[in-house]
C-alpha cells in the first residue's frame, strides 16, 4: 500500500509542467547530483542539511520532495515542510524511478546561473508576440518557476544582460535564439532536454506560427491569432505574459491529452435516424 506522505511516478508524470504541479524540491546529496547534473523538469535543488532553515521562507503551498532513492532524505524534508504548513509529498523511488520510467530531465548545465534569492533572469525584446510569450512560458512550467523575465528596448537587450546578469533570448547572435528554420522555441525544447512528443507538437505549432508557416500545422493559424490579439489587448509586457500562460497551458494540454477529440454541433441524439 502507498504511503499517504508519497507520490507515484505515474502521478507526478501528468502534474509536472501544468499550473496544478506542486513545487518540485531536489534534495539529493552532491555526490550523487554529480553522478547525474540533472534535474526533472522545474524542481530546483535544496540542501536537505539547511531545511530547517530554507524551509521558513518557502513560498509554495504544496511541494514535492526528490531524494535519489525516494527514502530518507525526501521523506526528512517534506516532513519539515509539513511542519511548516507545506502540504508536502515524497516522490516514490526518487530520481532513480523517475528515469527508469524514461520521462525527460534537465541539464543542469544549460540553466543560467541564478540571481541570489535563486531565480534564473532573462532578457529580452519588448513588445512580444509568440516565441517570446511561448519561451518564458517553457521556462516557468519546466525549468525555473520562479524565473523573472525582463522586456527592455530591442536595442538595450544585450547591454541590460550584460549589466543585470540575465541571459538574452530571441534576438539574434545570442545562444537561445532562432538556429536556422527552427525559432528560440525549438531550441529551449531541444537544449533543455524536453523532446517529449506533446511539446515538439507544441514546437511545430510555435514554429509555424512565428515563422509565417502557418502551412506546417493547423493550430498555428489560431496561436497567431490569439498572440497578435494579447498584444493589441495588454500595454504591459508582463501583464501579456500572464494572460499568454493560460494560452499556452491549455494548448499543452489539448497536445498531451485532447488531439483526438473533435468537436460538432448540433450532436448526434440518441436514437435518431443517421
Amino acid at each position: 500500500m502507498p504511503s499517504p506522505t508519497t507520490i507515484s511516478v505515474d502521478k507526478l508524470s501528468r502534474l509536472y509542467g501544468t499550473p496544478a504541479c506542486p513545487r518540485l524540491v531536489d534534495v539529493r546529496t552532491d555526490e550523487d547530483f554529480a553522478a547525474n547534473p540533472r534535474l526533472l523538469p522545474g524542481s530546483v535543488r535544496r540542501s536537505h542539511a539547511l531545511v530547517s532553515d530554507w524551509s521558513e521562507a518557502f513560498d509554495a503551498p504544496s511541494a514535492i520532495v526528490i531524494c535519489q532513492k525516494g527514502k530518507k532524505l525526501s521523506e526528512g524534508v517534506a516532513a519539515w515542510l509539513r511542519h511548516r504548513g507545506v502540504a508536502a509529498e515524497s516522490l516514490e523511488g526518487g530520481f532513480e524511478a523517475w528515469l527508469a520510467a524514461s520521462l525527460p530531465t534537465v541539464p543542469d548545465a544549460r540553466i543560467p546561473a541564478r540571481d541570489i534569492q535563486g531565480r534564473s533572469v532573462w532578457v529580452t525584446r519588448a513588445r512580444p508576440k509568440i516565441d517570446r510569450i511561448a519561451c518564458p512560458w517553457l521556462i516557468r512550467r519546466f525549468v525555473d518557476p520562479g524565473a523573472v523575465f525582463l522586456f527592455v528596448a530591442p536595442q538595450e537587450v544585450e547591454a541590460v544582460a550584460d549589466r543585470f546578469g540575465a541571459t538574452p533570448f530571441d534576438v539574434e547572435n545570442v545562444f537561445w535564439s532562432h538556429r536556422g528554420e527552427l525559432c528560440t522555441f525549438d531550441v529551449m525544447v531541444e537544449e533543455f532536454g524536453l523532446t517529449t512528443e506533446p511539446l515538439l507538437r507544441l514546437t511545430r505549432i510555435v514554429r509555424a506560427a512565428d515563422t509565417a508557416r502557418l502551412d506546417l500545422e493547423p493550430e498555428a493559424a489560431g496561436l497567431l491569432a490569439m498572440s497578435l490579439g494579447l498584444s493589441r489587448m495588454f500595454s504591459d509586457d508582463l501583464a501579456q505574459l500572464d494572460a499568454g500562460m493560460a494560452v499556452y497551458d491549455s494548448f499543452y494540454r489539448w497536445a498531451r491529452d485532447a488531439t483526438g477529440e473533435a468537436h460538432n454541433w448540433p450532436s448526434a441524439k440518441a436514437g435518431s435516424s443517421p
